[in-house]
């Protein structure tokens, strides 16, 4: 871990060289948006899935505001003192590609895809859903009076 976070301390990133370069135009691009992302490639899957996630609560208490993106080959984990779990929860579940650079562009990408405004589309639908019940129950009386006056005369 002190490799790791020296690695980060430096470059906020502690990737294989090769993947490097790459990793940090993800950072760049995450700093352009407004996050400060951390980025920790590991080149073994651990165990277990959560240990990437420890590493990255370990790496992010160096960095309570950032956001710690932990990924190897078929794992990812993260931290974030940005984002809430929820939103980190569906951007991991995007970056589970098996390629760790293709793998931190999709965590950034869904990062920063705006959230569904559930409020209003909720008050919306409760509006729409009360004029549809408003109408048929004018319609109904419309129909019943229409056919009254047929039935008296008859």
């Amino acid at each position: 871990m002190t490799l790791v976070k020296l690695a980060v301390a430096a470059g906020s990133v502690s990737a294989p060289a090769d993947d490097v370069p790459a990793m940090r135009e993800v950072v760049s691009a995450a700093a352009r948006e407004g996050i400060d992302l951390k980025i920790v490639e590991v080149a073994k899957n651990p165990g277990m899935d959560t240990s990437l996630r420890d590493v990255a609560t370990v790496v992010g208490a160096d960095y309570p505001a950032a956001t710690v993106l932990v990924v190897s080959p078929t794992y990812v984990g993260s931290y974030s003192g940005q984002f809430h779990r929820a939103k980190l929860e569906a951007a991991e579940d995007h970056a589970k590609t098996g390629y760790p650079v293709v793998s931190a562009q999709n965590f950034l990408d869904q990062l920063t895809t705006p959230d569904l405004p559930w409020t209003g589309m909720t008050v919306a639908l409760l509006v729409g859903v009360t004029a549809a019940a408003v109408c048929t129950r004018v319609l109904q009386r419309r129909s019943k009076r229409a056919t009254a006056p047929v039935a008296a005369t008859d």
